[in-house]
């Protein structure tokens, strides 16, 4: 009976320490001067302002964020893609990976964000009696700045690197949107609107001479609505347009317009 009640006292006092080491790791956890978010989503398609980056096919995208109490964060997002390889640029290409980094806070009822952004593409770039298509890397880097207040938000992006997506001396390219999120109560639906503007500078040398790189600039729109669950799922759909020329946006042989209208479906997951 003696060694009963010893084992009984111990495996309650286990059980305490338990329960004290969980109520002060929670404590910590709140108590934590950042914070760090997951994003995992399934989406029918891949929409980089307004073109196609899987040709129609699904995509399943993900990111990590990693937020400090004094504004500054960093994140990370991928992706799966075949735009790169549709347009023969590239022998070998599937992902699309981005690195950020930034500092966001609050003027009043005004957030700010300001950042730099590194898209990164994997892959064997293409070559023609081995010499390439003419095509860089298509590797970018971006600086960012926006404002918001409540549902509605201004962005402008800025290439700061050379070549801008495989597209030559085109520092200064720069995409300019204008967004709404607009919640309709409490239904946890939220429609969406979107316009954005995408104009590229310089030119570049490609199998058929040197070109203009202003002929890929194009404007793009968005219209959709969402549904959000404290679950941290959200459902939902958008369409999507531009003016692209279409001979400048063929993604590939086959004379694909990757800038066309579509219609995308997604399923997304927070944590």
């Amino acid at each position: 009976m003696r060694k009963s009640l010893l084992l009984v006292a111990v495996l309650g006092t286990l059980a305490t320490s338990q329960v004290v080491m969980a109520e002060e790791a929670a404590k910590a956890a709140e108590t934590a001067p950042y914070t760090v978010a997951y994003n995992v989503g399934l989406f029918s398609q891949y929409i980089f302002r307004g073109l196609t980056q899987t040709k129609e096919d699904p995509a399943l995208q993900g990111g990590v964020d990693f937020t400090h109490s004094s504004g500054f964060y960093l994140g990370a997002w991928g992706s799966n893609i075949s735009w790169l390889k549709d347009a023969g640029a590239y022998d070998r290409s599937s992902l699309e990976l981005d690195l950020y980094g930034g500092y966001s806070n609050t003027i009043g009822d005004i957030t700010y964000n300001v950042g730099v952004l590194q898209y990164y593409y994997p892959g064997k770039q293409a070559a023609v009696g081995g010499k390439d298509l003419g095509l860089k890397r298509a590797e970018t880097t971006e600086v960012y700045g926006s404002l918001a207040y409540k549902w509605l938000s201004a962005k402008v992006s800025v290439v700061a690197s050379n070549g801008a997506w495989g597209y030559d001396n085109a520092d200064g390219t720069y995409y300019a949107e204008v967004n709404a999120n607009y919640p309709i109560g409490e239904t946890g639906y939220t429609v969406i609107g979107h316009v954005g503007r995408q104009d590229f500078t310089g030119k570049s040398a490609g199998t058929e001479g040197v070109v203009k790189n202003s002929v890929y600039s194009y404007t793009d729109y968005k219209l959709g609505l969402s549904k959000a669950w404290s679950n941290g799922v959200t459902v939902g759909g958008y369409y999507t347009g531009t003016n692209v020329d279409a001979q400048a946006y063929k993604g590939g042989n086959d004379g694909l317009n990757i800038g066309k209208d579509y219609l995308t479906a997604f399923v997304q997951k927070t944590f």
